[in-house]
């Protein structure tokens, strides 16, 4: 008698969740621990499963509950308010880095017709980017109000919409006769239409009467995604974009944040299996191996950089914008694994091609993340070499002298403290906007701070050259409101040393996020340090007090009051 499949099931779970806490504690990408555990398990290595083909069948509905996911978080009103510089260069990314990617595989050797489209895959995967590393990277960093940040998130959501496109139209790629394609795109159509149909006039009745018992919402988000699933698969068409299209249908309905919040967890439990049994198919490194995947790592960043950085900086974006933007975006797609498991079954490509694309995405996604970690430090690298060729570093409007002469007060760094001082400043002294000059790095902030009045100037506090032409040896009085957590490309403490440097009679206000820290920033110079815990601390202790005194409500609807008007630049 064979083994249960659940015994298999409870190896690659249990093997899954080890690794993964491994990645967790390598501050790694939780996907290479799973496919790092599927390889260690697999045939390659112990080869401890009976039957990895039960346990494959399962994984399966993981990988339709993710483009459900994928088609839940696609924001398509987003894809309106881009502009022009995200737009051109999604565009070019998209198209120019497949094409590119296509032709450089081709040169290189891989079958492009006769059967197999090695160099069709390889090149559209290269061009792909890991939604999930970039944007999990880029919210630690605080990045994702920036340019460079806008610029990635735009660039992504046109990679997904490219994803969907490719996952339509796959069946057609060795047949790409006129009547077939014409016939699939009707096919996609027809079921696009009925999942429309169906969340204007079913869905939202459907789900108004199931609301009241959330644990029906999410069986019926289920069950939608997966009669989707098989109405795509009874088309001809792939079920993964069956499910991605139901999630697309209900992703503007009033509980699609619920149904993301509880799908994701059923969703996890599969992909772990789905990422694990992928795992399996990983090769052992072999020269011949780890030379495909420099290859495939050499194209993705060459094409990151030609369809990245160079249309930002051609719309007038900056080279620092370009460069980090590149940064942000040069690993390989998740999705691009699904990719080949749905390309292997139709025969455009072979088992073999599995092995480098999984090796690339894991090796590309730990590179990136430190890379991602470092952008500021290393666009600083490159800026000498960048200079040279005559590149200006910030945005094109952000070159010309600012308006007004130089004021007595200087802000630097744009983050939550900055926003609600100016506020403050609007509501209580708004003769001090007057005097004030931000200098930040992020050219939205600085076109709001204009917009009230402020004199704001583009400059990068990481380098001494930046403040002396923003005019900080003039300053009187100069405020730092950043601290490390959100300081990119130095430290405050450095911060202060190039500022006392370059000013010696100012006084200097900075933050601090510990007591050493404090201690630290007075050594280098600050003349007064904020410490925000202090001020916590005093606003908790005169709850406690107003609990005593049973005045906690009204002490929080004064709170509320103070609050409720304010129109800040960043909430």
């Amino acid at each position: 008698m064979g083994r249960h499949p659940v015994v298999d099931l409870a190896i690659c779970i249990g093997a899954g969740w080890l690794a993964g806490g491994a990645a967790q504690w390598l501050r790694q990408p939780l996907i290479v621990g799973y496919l790092v555990a599927g390889f260690l398990i697999g045939p390659q290595v112990l080869n401890l499963l009976g039957n990895s083909s039960n346990v494959q069948a399962i994984s399966e509905i993981g990988l339709v509950l993710l483009l459900f996911l994928v088609g839940l978080e696609l924001d398509l009103k987003r894809l309106r308010s881009l502009g022009r510089a995200v737009t051109v260069t999604g565009v070019t990314q998209v198209v120019g880095g497949s094409v590119l990617g296509v032709a450089l595989f081709w040169l290189l050797g891989y079958r492009l017709g006769g059967g197999r489209l090695d160099a069709l895959y390889l090149g559209f995967i290269a061009a792909q980017s890991s939604t999930v590393i970039a944007m999990k990277l880029m919210q630690e960093k605080h990045e994702l109000g920036t340019l460079a940040g806008e610029i990635t998130v735009g660039v992504l959501v046109m990679q997904d919409l490219a994803a969907i496109l490719f996952v339509g139209l796959q069946p057609t790629f060795l047949d790409p006769r006129l009547p077939l394609l014409v016939a699939t795109l009707a096919k996609i159509i027809f079921l696009g239409a009925v999942a429309l149909a169906a969340s204007r006039y079913l869905l939202p009745r459907v789900f108004r009467v199931i609301a009241v018992r959330p644990e029906l919402v999410t069986l019926g988000s289920l069950a939608w995604c997966l009669v989707m699933a098989a109405g795509a698969d009874g088309l001809g068409l792939s079920r993964e974009l069956g499910a991605l299209l139901a999630g697309m249908a209900i992703s503007t309905f009033p509980y699609a944040m619920d149904i993301e919040a509880r799908v994701a967890s059923v969703r996890d439990f599969f992909l772990i299996l789905f990422f694990v049994v992928l795992g399996f198919g990983i090769p052992l490194p072999k020269l011949a191996l780890l030379g495909t995947v420099l290859l495939m790592a050499l194209v993705v960043v060459v094409t990151r950089f030609a369809t990245v950085f160079v249309p930002v900086y051609a719309t007038g974006g900056g080279s620092r914008a370009g460069f980090i933007a590149s940064v942000n975006l040069a690993q390989v797609s998740e999705l691009g694994l699904m990719l080949v498991v749905l390309g292997e079954p139709l025969g455009h490509v072979g088992p073999e091609l599995a092995g480098p694309i999984l090796y690339s995405f894991i090796v590309l996604g730990l590179l990136s993340s430190y890379a991602i970690t470092y952008s500021d430090q290393l666009h600083r690298l490159a800026w000498p070499t960048l200079r040279r060729f005559g590149l200006h570093e910030g945005p094109e409007k952000e070159r010309q002298p600012a308006d007004g002469d130089a004021t007595d007060i200087y802000l630097l760094g744009f983050y939550h403290v900055a926003s609600s001082l100016v506020a403050e400043l609007e509501r209580a002294d708004p003769s001090v906007l007057h005097r004030l000059t931000v200098v930040d790095f992020n050219p939205v902030v600085l076109q709001n701070l204009r917009g009230r009045g402020v004199r704001a100037l583009y400059g990068d506090l990481g380098r001494r050259d930046s403040l002396e032409r923003a005019g900080v040896a003039q300053a009187k009085l100069i405020l730092c409101s950043l601290t490390n957590s959100v300081l990119r490309g130095t430290s405050t403490v450095n911060l202060i040393k190039h500022v006392r440097a370059l000013n010696a009679q100012a006084r200097i206000v900075a933050v601090a996020e510990t007591l050493d820290e404090e201690r630290s920033l007075r050594g280098a110079g600050a003349d007064y340090v904020v410490l925000p815990r202090l001020l916590a601390a005093h606003d908790f202790l005169a709850a406690i007090r107003a609990f005593d005194s049973q005045l906690l409500e009204q002490k929080a609807v004064e709170a509320f009051t103070a609050i409720k008007d304010r129109q800040e630049i960043l909430t």
